[in-house]
């Protein structure tokens, strides 16, 4: 029966007699199409232009098509051949299917083997390329850095000045410098950050045979020249060692934080050394410090000292390993703990392995005869040397003497920013140096510092709309190409050095004749090697094993009278490293690690340091964190710093991350902290602090992470020692909660008042997560970002716990030395008052706590509490084990959020997107590129949390459906945004109901235990009991 009801859009419409509404009735479209077009296609909004054509209606959408096509299409620099209109449907692409490129990333910082996920010719996700040898594993900035691509401040065109020109007229002026330049034998030089790149190597070469005047200068950001001039001597190579923590038993480092930044990080290797077997299988890691790092973080035993005495700590141990006597004192639980770790290591012998990140050649020397000489390591790889530091510290000083002598009349910078990166003194001086350079051209992603000084500012693309090839190693090679043409009219480096030689090749067939000529062996194809982005190469370059090195004068370097008062150590941000990213909203609101702080940087100082210069942090009544500032000179430069207390931080020194304080180029919400490179001076990490006293001001912190330790809580975390993990009963270690039903006591999760959910059929899907192969890193949080539009609301929104992460790493302190004392300590609790004291004591973590990660998102539980409450039906569960969210039914009464005892939902109080209150990606045209079409970007008032990727667990259901097979063991795994992120093993996922898959053996370890398992949510996610290799 139909209906007679009317509807109407406004009350305006019942007046019957209202011409504008008869008007409106007769027009579907109130305004005219946008379809404004200069030139030729000006015809599509001329009227009669349009009236008098003859085009169809069909070739019409075939012309539609083909501008389509042709935008997606453009996925490579290469010559495109032909472009089909997608009316007529190409072969290589299918809408809503994504592709996907095998590239590289390498910015002279981080370098990794990556696939770039792309939709419609769009990049919207760097992943694992896990069919790489070697480092095929990105950190956060990997994942991060195809946001860095939709940059809306980007350099779009060359420039001279403010002035934009085109091209032709750059290089009619840089070829006219360099020919007076050469006239004159005035230098021409070449200014690059490490570059690993064997084709542009030899490119550099041949341009230098052009012009004889010009020389290449390497300038590395964050040195690593200690370590690389110490290889150097030994070996006579200019290269980095090589590692693969996996094969050592006994790990000992001394200020090397190899498992964030260090040398580029290990912790995949790492990692798989960490993971507990019932043999007994587990590596022991001895960690020797000045701030709490990573490694620190995730060491068996760390100790926290001055950076002046690990360098005796240091020296003190080649002494106990060799027997020798070795000057200089440290204090009594110090050496304890050096003699402690020497003896484990003699043990160990070539299952052990010791590295160092204290930035003096002696050191590094010492550690290298350690591993070659004493040890004879097995993870110390010297044969297989790495590439990706070359900084030249002196030859960058060279050039700052050459260029205030009116010696150069080039300079052709590419990815450096010297005028942000060098030190103070420094940065004056290549500033004004600058000044007296004839031409100086700038190949840059954005106006950086440095560009704005330069006559030229060369826009360059960024990484995934380039060719290029990169030798992290010796015998492994890898090729960088463009998962997209250039957004802006940009021109890489090497192609303007082409030009600017008079040759006529291109890049792309450069690098390809290079490549044949030199790279590949004979039958082995370009084409291969293009599609698997990388290719390995032995290379013999280490011939007769080197001699060993006097070590006597290094012990009484390391050993000399130890620096007074504090000092500063400078360090990389797990966020923001260099600094290259500090554009990138994702990186700036991911949460450090340690301190669970974004949005800035600090000065770290220890709560005993603190006390004594009337230093505090504290809560106001939102929640917040705030905090005292501090004034620090280092030599003649003075900075105003926040200040925050940091566990762990040895007494007597200070951090300071780099990366931070950066304005140039840089959105207003992004200009934050301070710059630590003003303090880097002689590029060395470590500097004696003039004097440092507290300075007028609160500063307010971005923190989301407000209670830092367990107080005892073992249901939360579960950790055991190794020994009771191989000797003793998993109950007693991994025990059960239990309920009383008729008078006997059973298993907390075998009482529900639920009906049961039949998951037999179908597929089921379940999370594993090894708290010993956490380290805490990030990535994961990145990825899920990238895979599932997760806005970013900036500094003030997270000091109001308003956070949208749908995943985050929970870290926690032990209040005594150790996690085992604190359950101690709460056992030995007896009666209300000592129970209210103890607690409240507890809530302090240790000046040398023990630390834990645990990462948290929806535990899409069977028994879910939220779906109970929820008035509105938007929350339900699903027959392959999600907790389904309905956005469109979700009216934001938040019950789910209170009812939900892991704290895993997030509420959009406001709209995040196209809203200049919140003005990051999702407020700008470039930055919603990035954006998945398959992922519905949430609005005001609605709730969101984790999906187990649902998206991509359907994708991979519909592919093998489609191709009529089973869905292949690990395709669950890389689909599941945070598990394919995760380099280090930690996370795995996977369908329960396939007796093949790796998360069914998971379920059944002893280590297996649900979070808060006693109240009965029946978690889809579960956790791996974190087992420590300690005494």
């Amino acid at each position: 029966m139909s209906s007679e009801k009317k509807y109407w859009r406004s009350v305006e419409e019942l007046d019957t007699n209202n011409p504008v509404i008869e008007q409106i009735h007769q027009n579907e479209f109130v305004d005219k199409l946008p379809t404004l077009y200069s030139g030729e296609h000006e015809f599509l909004s001329n009227q009669e232009a349009m009236e008098e054509s003859a085009t169809t209606r069909r070739d019409f959408l075939k012309y539609v098509g083909f501008t389509t096509a042709a935008a997606a299409l453009a996925a490579c620099e290469g010559p495109v051949h032909k472009a089909i209109p997608y009316v007529v449907l190409p072969e290589q692409i299918r809408p809503g299917i994504p592709d996907y490129y095998a590239t590289t990333m390498a910015d002279g910082f981080d370098f990794a083997s990556v696939l770039v996920k792309t939709r419609e010719g769009r990049p919207i996700r760097v992943e694992n390329n896990r069919e790489a040898a070697y480092r095929g594993c990105g950190n956060a900035r990997v994942q991060a850095s195809v946001l860095s691509m939709y940059d809306s401040l980007r350099a779009k065109n060359p420039q001279k000045g403010t002035e934009n020109i085109t091209w032709d007229t750059l290089d009619s002026a840089v070829v006219k410098a360099l020919a007076d330049a050469a006239a004159q034998e005035k230098q021409i030089v070449l200014l690059t950050g490490t570059l690993a790149s064997p084709s542009t190597e030899n490119l550099i070469k041949e341009f230098t045979e052009k012009y004889p005047t010009a020389k290449h200068v390497t300038y590395d950001a964050v040195s690593e020249e200690a370590a690389v001039l110490a290889f150097e001597k030994k070996y006579g190579i200019r290269a980095l060692a090589n590692y693969d923590f996996s094969k050592a038993q006994v790990i000992v480092s001394f200020a090397a934080d190899f498992i964030a930044d260090w040398q580029g990080g290990y912790e995949e290797e790492y990692a798989k050394g960490r993971i507990p077997t019932k043999e007994g299988r587990m590596s022991k890691h001895f960690q020797f410090e000045s701030n709490m790092s990573l490694s620190g973080a995730n060491a068996d035993e760390r100790v926290a000292l001055k950076p002046a005495l690990l360098k005796v700590a240091l020296a003190k141990f080649y002494g106990y390993l060799t027997g020798k006597t070795v000057g200089g004192s440290l204090p009594e639980r110090v050496e304890a703990a050096v003699k402690k770790a020497a003896e484990q290591v003699k043990k160990a012998g070539s299952k052990a392995v010791v590295v160092t990140g204290i930035q003096e050649v002696n050191a590094q020397s010492l550690v290298l005869e350690i591993n070659e000489e004493l040890l004879h390591s097995a993870a110390f790889d010297p044969a297989h040397p790495v590439y990706i530091r070359q900084g030249n510290a002196a030859a960058l000083k060279q050039l700052l003497t050459d260029m205030n002598a009116g010696k150069v009349g080039v300079l052709i910078m590419n990815n450096v920013n010297p005028l942000y990166t060098l030190a103070a003194s420094d940065a004056l001086a290549f500033e004004s140096g600058l000044a007296k350079v004839g031409t100086s051209v700038d190949f840059s992603l954005r106006a950086d510092e440095t560009a704005l000084k330069a006559t030229y500012l060369a826009a360059a693309p960024h990484y995934l709309e380039s060719w290029g090839d990169v030798r992290m190693r010796i015998d492994y090679y890898s090729l960088m190409q463009p998962t997209i043409r250039p957004l802006f009219d940009t021109r890489q480096f090497q192609e303007a050095l082409l030009k600017w030689s008079g040759k006529d090749a291109n890049y792309y067939e450069y690098i390809k004749a290079f490549w044949k000529a030199n790279v590949l062996a004979e039958g082995d194809a370009w084409e291969k090697a293009q599609h698997d982005g990388f290719y390995r190469k032995e290379v013999a370059l280490l011939g007769e094993k080197p001699e060993a090195l006097d070590t006597t004068a290094m012990i009484a370097a390391l050993t000399a009278a130890p620096a007074e008062g504090f000092e500063l150590t400078l360090y990389t941000k797990t966020g923001l490293g260099d600094g290259q990213q500090a554009n990138n909203p994702w990186l700036q609101e991911l949460p450090d690690p340690i301190t669970r702080v974004s949005w800035d940087n600090y000065l770290t100082m220890s709560a005993a340091d603190a006390k004594e210069l009337g230093i505090k942090n504290w809560h106001v009544a939102n929640g917040a964190l705030d905090g005292d500032y501090a004034q620090i000179q280092v030599g003649d430069v003075s900075l105003k710093v926040p200040v925050l207390i940091q566990p762990g931080q040895a007494k007597g020194s200070v951090g300071l991350a780099f990366g931070y304080g950066r304005k140039a180029a840089m959105k207003k919400e992004m200009q934050i902290g301070v710059n630590a490179y003003a303090f880097y001076n002689n590029l060395n990490n470590v500097q004696p602090v003039a004097s440092i006293k507290k300075a007028e001001g609160t500063h307010e912190y971005a923190c989301i992470q407000l209670h830092n330790t367990l107080m005892g809580r073992g249901d939360i975390v579960k950790e055991t020692s190794l020994e009771e993990f191989l000797t003793k009963d998993a109950h007693q270690w991994n025990k059960k909660p239990e309920v009383s039903l008729d008078h006997k006591e059973v298993k907390a999760t075998s009482v529900t008042l639920w009906k049961e959910f039949d998951n037999s059929t179908g597929h089921f899907f379940n999370l594993s997560i090894d708290l010993n192969a956490c380290t805490g890193c990030g990535a994961c949080v990145i990825a899920c970002h990238a895979e599932n539009n997760v806005p970013v609301v900036g500094k003030s929104e997270v000091r109001r716990s308003r956070d949208m992460h749908w995943l985050r790493i929970d870290r926690y302190y032990s209040s005594e030395e150790t996690f085992e004392g604190d359950n101690q300590k709460v056992e030995g609790i007896s009666g209300l008052g000592a129970s209210l004291s103890t607690f409240g004591e507890m809530e302090t973590p240790s000046d040398n706590p023990q630390v834990v990660f645990q990462p948290v998102m929806c535990q899409q539980c069977n028994n879910a509490p939220c779906e109970t409450v929820c008035p509105v039906g938007a929350t339900s569960h699903g027959v392959q084990g999600q907790n389904h969210m309905a956005y469109n039914r979700c009216v934001g009464t938040r019950y789910c959020a209170n009812n939900c005892p892991y704290k895993v939902r997030r509420f959009n109080w406001f709209l995040y997107s196209n809203n200049n209150e919140f003005d990051y990606h999702m407020n700008d045209d470039y930055g919603k590129m990035v954006l998945n079409p398959d992922v519905v970007v949430r609005s005001r008032g609605v709730m969101e949390k984790c999906s187990f990727c649902i998206q991509e667990t359907q994708a991979v259901i519909l592919r093998a459906k489609r191709e009529n097979r089973q869905v292949k063991v690990g395709e669950f795994n890389d689909a599941c945004a945070c598990a394919a992120a995760c380099g280090t093993g930690a996370m795995t996922f996977g369908d329960m109901n396939n007796p093949e898959d790796p998360i069914v053996e998971l379920s059944k370890n002893d280590r297996m235990y649900h979070l808060l398992e006693h109240i009965g949510t029946r978690p889809n996610v579960f956790y791996q009991v974190k087992v420590r290799n300690n005494d």
